[in-house]
């Protein structure tokens, strides 16, 4: 298999040391710092004090790399619209390509209302004509990577991931980008509706990614203060509401997820890291569609409107 990883950070690196670990070609498309680490030391995935590194071919540009059979991406929401740009010369009739990364996708309502389009992720409309849904493989990332320098990741926990079409199709395509990712060691779900897995991550991260950057705090101080706990839970209380009109009812209450949040201590969020360094937010995918989708089927979301008002200021200003 023909194996291409679109961003060489935490887990797009994770993905391609342990694929080419496991004996797949893979090519890394980088770009900087990153990309000479790369075509010096390979690939490394570090475990305590040792660190391995695995051979990869990389590129700084999709045009070198040719058709492939599987194309893994692994960057921040706004980073995505750039790179679907760039993937033509990748892709083939059969290629799949494999979304790792935190959110609503563009294609989330695809068949569910008549006004699909998510003009928070697509303003332009032309995601589908870049990447047309038959592609495409959803991905929920349940583990903790970090990124200690260029072309290095280290595995910090968890190690699953839950894969499936948009149309629900467990198909010959889909079995074999799982058996490939469990031979390199991850433990692999396939599922029959992908978007009820998105759901139920974004669920948490929705309200804990925001609320972190906008306080410069962390998890556990959030949900240590009952205003702000309670402020999280009527917006997640939104959000299953929306989730129920689209087939992602969930089984559990806010309070619920947020007292298992807790119990994991002290977490820097992927967005209030980002907000420290000055980078750009993710927002749109973990909020502002959202709030797109609550006003498309019509639930009130005025707790939802609030955070997401806020964080856009916010990031507007931090850019």
């Amino acid at each position: 298999m023909k194996i291409c990883v679109y961003g060489a950070g935490a887990i797009g690196g994770l993905l391609a040391a342990k694929l080419s670990a496991s004996g797949q070609t893979v090519t890394v498309i980088a770009r900087g710092h990153t990309l000479s680490e790369l075509k010096r030391n390979g690939i490394g995935l570090k475990s305590g004090t040792d660190c391995q590194f695995y051979p990869v071919q990389v590129a700084d540009n999709a045009g070198e790399v040719g058709v492939q059979d599987l194309i893994i991406i692994s960057v921040k929401q706004p980073d995505l619209n750039v790179i679907l740009h760039q993937i033509a010369p990748m892709l083939g009739p059969q290629t799949k390509v494999l979304l790792a990364m935190n959110g609503v996708p563009w294609w989330f309502l695809d068949g569910l209302v008549e006004d699909s389009r998510l003009k928070t992720l697509d303003p332009d409309n032309r995601l589908s004509d870049l990447l047309p849904t038959q592609h495409i493989l959803g991905c929920v990332v349940h583990l903790a990577c970090t990124n200690p320098s260029p072309g290095v990741c280290e595995l910090k926990g968890g190690n699953h991931l839950i894969i499936g079409q948009p149309d629900g199709q467990l198909s010959p395509a889909q079995h074999a980008v799982a058996k490939h990712l469990s031979n390199a060691g991850f433990e692999v779900t396939q599922t029959e509706n992908i978007r009820a897995d998105i759901w139920y991550k974004l669920w948490g991260n929705m309200t804990m990614n925001p609320v972190s950057a906008l306080t410069r705090t962390t998890t556990d101080k959030i949900l240590d203060d009952s205003l702000v706990n309670a402020f999280c839970c009527q917006v997640m209380n939104e959000a299953a509401q929306i989730g129920n009109k689209v087939g992602c009812a969930l089984d559990q209450t806010p309070e619920q997820r947020n007292k298992t949040t807790r119990e994991l201590g002290p977490i820097r969020t992927s967005m209030l890291q980002d907000a420290e360094k000055g980078k750009p937010l993710e927002y749109e995918a973990l909020v502002g569609a959202v709030y797109e989708m609550a006003e498309k089927l019509g639930v009130e979301a005025p707790n939802l409107s609030v955070l997401y008002g806020l964080i856009r200021l916010y990031a507007g200003n931090n850019a």
